[in-house]
């Protein structure tokens, strides 16, 4: 009896990858991000480059190494030695989201640096966690003395005044700590694993939105949604994106999905004037 095996697809790979938060393979599933863009893109070949950053850095340090000097060596190696970076010249590209292309130019976004900072960070026995501040990824290293919140597109360690700057935009009135500005200490608690990947796919969604890209815009969002089940406001969005790529069944079934748990949205009645439409033309 032959036996026949059939390779999973790229979003098969990523739902067996994402379908659990014990365990969270979070390098490996930000990698494989780019396997829609790319599809000879290869995780693994990713997952054994970061281990040979990580045996190079771990040489530069004695086992005995202190937290701090562990962080030190680890921003050297990082930002000044590799030279990873802020992608200042093309902040939109998508590929400062994809991983490999990331390793290949050393350029991406805060996040994506983020990812490979923290899988660093962890090799050689750091306690750090990626931080979902708002409108710039961050990362922080918790030390015995205390937590240092490190910008990632730059290298630079951020002071709590430095921090309350930055959230300014992001604040109404006077932006002292209320009801509608939390204290920064909120801003500032750890994302799981899950959070930064869908991070990671709602940049990309924006970048192809922003290109009108709705192919492209499809392939994140079917990748958001089986990574948030729950989240509507991504059905509602690929719905979207299908009724204007002609998709008339796949449209109905997300913007109907919608309709039935999205209770109290603003954008309810334009939504199901747009269902409207689409089962008259359908």
């Amino acid at each position: 009896m032959q036996l026949s095996f059939r390779i999973p697809t790229p979003l098969e790979y990523f739902a067996a990858l994402v379908q659990g938060d014990k365990g969270f393979p979070l390098l490996e599933a930000a990698a494989s991000i780019a396997q829609d863009e790319y599809p000879g893109c290869d995780v693994q070949q990713v997952l054994d480059e970061m281990d040979g950053l990580l045996a190079r850095l771990q040489r530069r340090l004695p086992t005995d190494a202190p937290a701090l000097e562990r962080l030190r060596t680890l921003n050297q190696f990082f930002f000044v030695d590799l030279d990873f970076g802020g992608n200042v010249n093309d902040y939109y590209a998508p590929d400062n989201s994809y991983l490999h292309q990331v390793l290949r130019t050393r350029r991406g976004i805060p996040i994506s640096l983020g990812v490979l900072w923290m899988e660093l960070a962890q090799g050689i026995g750091l306690h750090v966690r990626g931080v979902a501040f708002p409108g710039h990824f961050m990362v922080k290293a918790l030390l015995p003395g205390g937590q240092v919140l490190i910008d990632p597109f730059t290298g630079q360690s951020l002071s709590r005044e430095e921090l309350s700057e930055r959230l300014v935009p992001f604040q109404s009135g006077s932006g002292a700590a209320s009801a509608e500005n939390p204290p920064l200490g909120l801003y500032l608690q750890a994302a799981p694993p899950r959070e930064i990947v869908a991070r990671m796919l709602r940049n990309l969604k924006e970048v192809y939105r922003a290109q009108q890209d709705a192919p492209r815009q499809i392939a994140v969002l079917n990748r958001l949604i089986v990574l948030l089940p729950d989240a509507c406001d991504e059905r509602r969005d690929r719905g979207l994106a299908h009724a204007e790529r002609g998709h008339t069944a796949q449209a109905l079934d997300d913007l109907e999905h919608y309709l039935a748990h999205a209770r109290g949205r603003p954008d309810i009645a334009a939504i199901a004037e747009r269902v409207r439409a689409l089962r008259k033309n359908a």
